[in-house]
């Protein structure tokens, strides 16, 4: 397929509005923390958003919320682990909306902390199919799709996927593995036309980290001072930079992960 070169006639301060009207969005971790905040973005931004999860409780309360704005969405159970589920999932996204324009693959967990060599066989697996497995499964089945539209994916790394961080090297070894699948990917599929990147947050204030941690504020407590702007992250300013990376004000970025972490990798 011939590149697309139409991104290098815009002129510098012509940048495109954020509008993804009649285009489908599927995010997968889209029940909670950042990729809840992602759905409502991209659904606040006229898009059909699919809404995959585990639960289908918090999922439906993402729709909803989406709904809530005058935006279209569905939800979809999904374990992004099993591959017959994401081929579900991706099928019943086509099914719905007719086609398949972003994917966000951010599902994912931290998996349990402590020292390397205390880990188990089975930590292992589960670090890494919950991180890389579901998102390398994800890519598999939206790459088809998303080549009928000049797609974008963008996947949720982490900054622990550009530096050590110790006791959580499985999950450090899944983040630096997700983004090597997005720059690999990312030459795969560029004469495809489509876009692969990664966000990498830093410590953001989650349901995940509040209910490790006790409180908003005590994720702040923990984290905040070790980030140079003195805070932790908002669900929503990582959405924002997915949104962005998706978009078409992003089209001549691929490849890239790009870093949402309050300076802490800059350190």
């Amino acid at each position: 397929m011939e590149p697309n070169f139409e991104g290098k006639n815009r002129q510098a301060g012509t940048s495109q509005s954020l509008s993804f009207d009649n285009r489908t969005a599927l995010v997968t971790g889209g029940s909670s923390g950042i990729g809840r905040a992602t759905a409502i973005a991209f659904g606040n931004a006229g898009a059909n958003v699919v809404v995959a999860g585990r639960t289908r409780a918090t999922g439906n309360e993402t729709v909803s919320r989406i709904e809530a704005i005058g935006g279209t969405a569905t939800f979809i159970e999904t374990d992004v682990t099993s591959e017959q589920a994401v081929e579900r999932m991706v099928a019943e996204t086509i099914e719905t909306y007719g086609r398949l324009d972003y994917a966000i693959n951010g599902a994912g967990n931290v998996g349990k902390p402590g020292p390397l060599t205390d880990r188990t066989e089975s930590d292992w697996e589960y670090t890494m199919n919950a991180n890389l497995k579901g998102v390398w499964l994800s890519m598999k089945h939206e790459i088809p799709h998303l080549r009928e539209n000049n797609g974008a994916i963008v996947n949720i790394a982490s900054d622990f996927g550009h530096v050590g961080f110790e006791e959580f090297s499985l999950y450090v070894a899944a983040k630096h593995g997700v983004i090597g699948l997005t720059r690999a990917g990312a030459l795969e599929y560029a004469e495809d036309n489509i876009r692969i990147n990664a966000v990498s947050p830093g410590a953001i204030n989650t349901p995940m980290n509040r209910d490790r941690l006790g409180s908003a504020e005590a994720v702040q407590k923990a984290f905040g001072p070790s980030h140079p702007l003195g805070r932790v992250g908002t669900p929503e300013e990582v959405a924002d930079a997915i949104v962005w990376l998706a978009s078409d004000n992003a089209s001549f970025v691929t490849g890239h992960s790009l870093l949402v972490d309050g300076g802490y990798t800059a350190q």
